[in-house]
């Protein structure tokens, strides 16, 4: 493809990709689109109960935190991006969250938390129906619980936070299209059934007992799990391995942004993890963000420690991803550990974060860590419920046993293995062939040249960075009037320029 005078470029038809995901809406049967009874019940009732206004106003505090993470994935993403690749990771975020919220409307949540059977929740559709939080048994207002919107709203994050895990691993060659495709499928289908089978009432939860407070499992594994298969079809960037087979280093643009991403995040958390309790009036979520914060600062030390004794610097990569996988390693034991052991379970995700992004780059390019800082850290929060897990935090929950270090028995620590195993499983063989299909059909990666240019104006028409990109005689604007020389007109080239 060549450049147009004025910087533009042929833009690749992922709409083409948009237009073939979408069309899986239309299979969806017409419902009667009714909200939920919140308000007529109020009206009936004289108003909530106060029990109930207080809980869901605290969830909504909690999801808007979580939504909030978003910001914080962007900022990672272009962080670690080159300079050309930036202004696409906006547009993933928008056009990915956006599908999410009305596919998770429209089917997902009553998947994943509707009433059905072992496998997948079969009431609930778009919130519709005569009692629509009957039909969800994760709630129950006259018992003081949230309402069902929130409870809606707050999943739709989780479930947002998961798809953006699985894209953080493609940056730089996927094509825009495949986003929109995987991500309908992917919350349509991947996550809620996965969600289901361990919050939804499902045969792990049913026959396991699985403990996953808030998700290092669901949420995180999940996702770097459809990452994985991602990248197995998808391939390393352009130039990433040498002849000899060995990685080498594609820095990012900018590590001041990766860090206030690692911050943002580090923010979400506290809507993520205490926000899981569903409800504030139990005294629950202060101890669970005490937890939280213990457990990311552990992370870092873990991280940023073990990567000074090998290299003697203070690695700030490793540093952010040390906090991420922290946070990713307590998500799950948040609800049910003591507050001593979260510095642990911190700290040696921070270690496994180090360890796991150093193994995997030798054979896959992940830009940004996922599979490590979420995959691997996620395994490992999930395993430690079954050594942390205190006697009195099982039984408050309601959801199987003390951990190895309690009871001194094995069976918790053997249920969440199955749970691990189970939904790795599941996950990537329904997204590799997905990504497959994708692959064989419309494609997964731009072509070299588009590469080489830079997603931003090989998708995009534009650049993130213009003044970085375009001739300086057709950046009106940026400066004095008159203080160019003139120039001829550009030569078309796909040379990377540094950014």
């Amino acid at each position: 493809m060549l450049f147009h005078r004025g910087g533009s470029m042929r833009r690749t038809r992922w709409a083409t990709g948009m237009g073939a995901g979408l069309l899986a809406l239309l299979a969806v049967p017409a419902v009667a689109m009714a909200d939920g009874k919140t308000l007529e019940m109020a009206q009936s009732e004289g108003g909530l109960p106060i029990e109930v206004g207080l809980n869901s106003t605290f969830i909504l505090i909690a999801a808007v935190l979580v939504m909030f993470m978003q910001a914080g994935f962007a900022f990672l993403e272009i962080g670690f991006s080159r300079g050309k690749n930036v202004g696409t990771v906006i547009a993933k975020i928008l056009v990915n969250f956006s599908i999410a919220a009305i596919v998770f409307w429209a089917v997902g949540f009553a998947f994943a938390f509707g009433d059905g059977n072992w496998f997948i929740g079969t009431s609930g559709f778009f919130l519709a129906g005569e009692n629509a939080s009957g039909a969800f048994g994760a709630i129950n207002v006259a018992e003081g619980t949230i309402t069902v919107e929130m409870l809606f709203f707050f999943q739709l994050m989780f479930a947002a936070v998961s798809l953006a895990i699985v894209w953080g691993t493609t940056l730089e060659r996927v094509k825009f299209g495949v986003y929109v495709i995987y991500s309908i499928v992917f919350a349509a289908i991947i996550y809620p059934i996965g969600a289901h089978w361990i919050w939804g009432g499902g045969w792990l939860a049913e026959q396991f007992s699985i403990q996953d407070f808030a998700g290092s499992t669901v949420v995180h594994l999940i996702g770097a799990t459809g990452g994985f298969a991602a990248l197995l079809l998808l391939g390393a960037r352009r130039g990433k391995y040498g002849k000899d087979g060995k990685p080498r280093a594609i820095p990012g643009h900018n590590m001041p942004l990766f860090g206030l991403g690692v911050l943002i995040l580090w923010l979400g958390w506290f809507g993520f993890n205490p926000g899981s309790t569903l409800g504030a009036l139990d005294g629950r979520f202060p101890e669970i963000a005490v937890v939280t914060n213990m457990a990311a600062a552990a992370g870092v030390l873990g991280a940023v420690g073990l990567m000074y004794i090998k290299t003697k610097k203070i690695d700030i990569g490793m540093a952010g991803n040390g906090a991420i996988g922290g946070l990713v390693g307590i998500t799950a034991p948040s609800g049910y550990v003591e507050i001593w052991a979260a510095p642990i379970i911190g700290f040696v995700a921070g270690v496994i974060v180090v360890y796991g992004v150093l193994a995997i780059d030798k054979w896959i390019d992940d830009p940004v860590g996922a599979l490590s800082a979420h995959g691997l850290a996620g395994i490992w929060g999930t395993i430690a419920c079954g050594l942390f897990t205190s006697t009195r935090l099982a039984e408050y929950n309601g959801v199987g046993e003390a951990g190895l270090f309690y009871s001194g028995s094995f069976t918790q620590l053997f249920n969440q293995t199955v749970g691990v195993v189970a939904a790795f499983v599941f996950v990537f063989a329904l997204s590799f062939a997905t990504f497959w299909v994708i692959k064989k059909t419309y494609g997964l990666r731009v072509t070299a040249e588009e590469e080489d240019a830079g997603l931003d104006i090989s998708e995009h028409g534009m650049y993130g960075y213009p003044e970085q990109f375009i001739p300086a005689p057709e950046l009106v604007g940026y400066s004095p009037a008159g203080s160019a020389a003139p120039a001829a007109a550009p030569r078309a080239t796909t040379r990377e320029v540094p950014a």
